[in-house]
């Protein structure tokens, strides 16, 4: 066990000795609202960290998984870049959409590109975490469950008030006529 445990740390010694002087971005995507419902706002907001050890260079940050005859976008946009992203730093970004028709959506992951460093060729891709798949319900459905239901308990109490205003008339009647009432002097 302990062999095995000396082996990770110098393997993780090792690798971290080669990229030393390397940015390294871990991103996340997150919906922030409780309910998904068609026709209401559908805020999805991006959080991307810097924790390597040197600036992330041409950030770029894009989303496809939100097609245009499914979403409306209303506020942001899922293409944005950063011209770099400071050691230790963070930035968040979000977009508010709408759903336009009920069923189920596959929230995948958006992509990340970036340079390491300032001297780097290549473009490092990453991807951000995955809500993974959500229901958007229908408007109909959210409202029927979620409204005050006004207009339903004011014909309820419509209703009831005869069956509790009858007896209530009778008994009032009957206690009037045969009260006692005090003469003052």
């Amino acid at each position: 066990m302990k062999s095995l445990f000396l082996l990770v740390v110098v393997f993780v010694a090792v690798r971290s000795d080669n990229d030393d002087h390397a940015a390294r971005l871990l991103a996340s995507k997150s919906i922030l609202n409780q309910f998904i419902v068609e026709g209401k706002e559908l805020t999805v907001e991006y959080s991307i960290y810097n924790v390597g050890s040197s600036q992330a260079y041409n950030v770029e940050l894009s989303d496809s998984s939100f097609p245009e005859e499914d979403f409306q976008r209303v506020s942001g946009s899922l293409n944005v870049k950063w011209d770099r992203l400071a050691v230790g730093a963070n930035v968040s970004h979000a977009v508010i959409l709408k759903p336009l028709r009920p069923g189920y959506a596959n929230f995948t992951a958006a992509q990340v590109k970036y340079y390491p460093t300032e001297e780097s060729q290549a473009v490092q891709v990453g991807y951000t975490t995955a809500p993974g798949e959500a229901g958007i319900v229908g408007l109909k459905d959210y409202e029927r469950r979620f409204s005050p239901h006004i207009v339903d308990w004011a014909t309820f109490a419509i209703m009831t008030l005869p069956s509790i205003g009858f007896p209530f008339l009778l008994w009032y009647r009957s206690k009037s006529k045969y009260d006692v009432k005090h003469k003052k002097n």
